[in-house]
């Protein structure tokens, strides 16, 4: 039984407790905020679990509410390049589907698990030189919190970094009122709205803490464009206001959906940037002691793609895996080290860049996938090639590494379009195109462009 210190009460630093308490070691978390108080504060953001992470949670008896969600079952995308110009669609569903729930009731359900599973709870704010008592204490000591004072302690990975600054205005809405489906969807997805050069608006299913079922709403603005109006806002109030006019400029399909939202509790919104960032897993601190990063603290991912709470379910699987090998051996920073890397080659370095990918402009390679896979419609039992296209592009979200090197190489995904659909890439594209084509002459005319599957009832 090795003796561990986990600073944080999130998601990553409570899944690491669970995990090493489960094996039988001696676990204190250090949190700053009791399970009460999780209650009572902002939302920390949606965090959205694919399959691959669920599996730790239902591993370690923490799935509480699997039973009460609405669960997701993929990914409707609609590409815009212009106001109102809706160019094409891709509807896909995953193998299996997925959820969102409220970190802040997480968090207070899973503190009070952890103490009835006979680990301990430390009520306090860390800084460095507590950070220092802590770590002397300890065997391992686990940095799994976000404050700007712990995360100086990891070096910023440069040669991973890719960006020095956030590339998206970020504002998010934990809203209530809106339908839970959508009449004219075969499923209940993540539904996101793209407007290149612009930025995205995508909204998901969500539990939340007061008001069960309900919508997550993120608007991802590039600075100084049409979506960046909310950099000022002083209430939740004035943003879903703000949002209300946002849907009905630029999403008026959807802006009926969205008429009656309002904000399901008075805390659940945020306004605010992140630099998507790779650190290095070993903190030094002043005595010359040694800690390890976990989550946010080393691997900091924009929402864009729903990957942080995801990456950081991996890493601790792996920490497990590693933990688990590595006997009664002191836990040194060539452990950590090697331990992140373990992490990086199979999770971390895939995560990071499909992520940052969702940020640029599209490659060539992603053209034509969504190009190829125009006329998926997300129905059950849809085999189609399209079909089979769009529910690989959905399924990279739960495991980006099994199509993220496709997205880099206009050779491979040539060839994973003629393996997809049993013919001819080209053709593949020649069909796509042609009903983008027949989507855009009708809305020159004035009418639907009758994207599959929103067939609309008019002529």
């Amino acid at each position: 039984m090795r003796n561990i210190g986990i600073i944080g009460s999130g998601i990553i630093g409570l899944l690491a407790a669970h995990g090493l308490r489960k094996a039988g070691h001696q676990v204190t978390l250090y949190s700053d905020k009791t399970p009460e108080q999780w209650l009572q504060v902002r939302p920390t953001g949606t965090a959205a679990r694919f399959d691959l992470s669920l599996q730790l949670e239902r591993e370690l008896g923490l799935n509480h509410w699997d039973a009460q969600v609405l669960w997701a079952q993929g990914v409707h995308l609609l590409v815009c390049p212009e106001p109102r110009n809706r160019l094409l669609t891709l509807t896909g569903r995953m193998r299996r589907p997925f959820q969102a729930v409220d970190v802040r009731m997480q968090s207070h359900r899973w503190m009070k698990d952890l103490v009835e599973r006979g680990g301990r709870i430390e009520l306090e704010s860390v800084t460095v030189a507590r950070l220092e008592e802590i770590a002397a204490a300890h065997e391992l000591t686990l940095v799994a919190a976000g404050r700007a004072e712990l995360c100086r302690l990891f070096e910023r990975d440069a040669a991973r970094s890719v960006y020095n600054a956030p590339q998206r205005q970020l504002t998010l809405l934990c809203i209530k009122g809106p339908r839970m489906r959508f009449d004219d969807l075969p499923l209940v997805p993540v539904k996101f709205n793209v407007f290149p050069g612009v930025g995205e608006v995508f909204y998901m299913p969500y539990f939340h803490k007061d008001v069960g079922p309900s919508w997550n709403v993120l608007v991802e603005a590039k600075p100084g464009g049409p979506l960046d109006r909310f950099r000022e806002v002083r209430s939740g109030e004035q943003a879903v206001e703000l949002a209300k006019g946002l849907f009905r400029e630029l999403i008026p399909w959807d802006a009926d959906w969205f008429r009656d939202a309002e904000l399901s509790d008075p805390h659940g919104w945020l306004v605010g940037t992140v630099t998507p960032t790779v650190r290095r897993p070993v903190g030094r601190l002043p005595s010359g002691r040694e800690v390890m990063g976990l989550g946010d603290t080393v691997t900091s991912l924009d929402p864009i793609g729903g990957q942080g709470a995801n990456s950081g379910c991996k890493q601790v699987r792996t920490l497990l895996e590693c933990v688990a090998e590595h006997g009664d051996r002191p836990f040194d920073a060539a452990w950590m080290s090697a331990t992140f890397e373990r992490f990086y080659a199979r999770h971390g370095h895939p995560t990071y860049t499909f992520n940052n990918l969702l940020l640029e402009p599209l490659t060539p390679s992603a053209r034509e996938l969504f190009m190829a896979q125009y006329g998926s419609d997300g129905r059950e039992g849809n085999r189609s090639a399209e079909q089979q296209l769009a529910d690989a592009f959905s399924e990279n979200f739960n495991d980006p590494a099994t199509l993220t090197p496709v997205f880099q190489d206009s050779r491979r995904m040539r060839s994973f379009i003629a393996e997809t659909t049993g013919g001819a890439w080209l053709a593949a594209l020649a069909r796509g195109g042609l009903g983008v084509a027949r989507g855009q002459l009708r809305q020159k005319l004035g009418l639907d462009p009758r994207h599959p599957p929103l067939v609309s009832a008019r002529p």
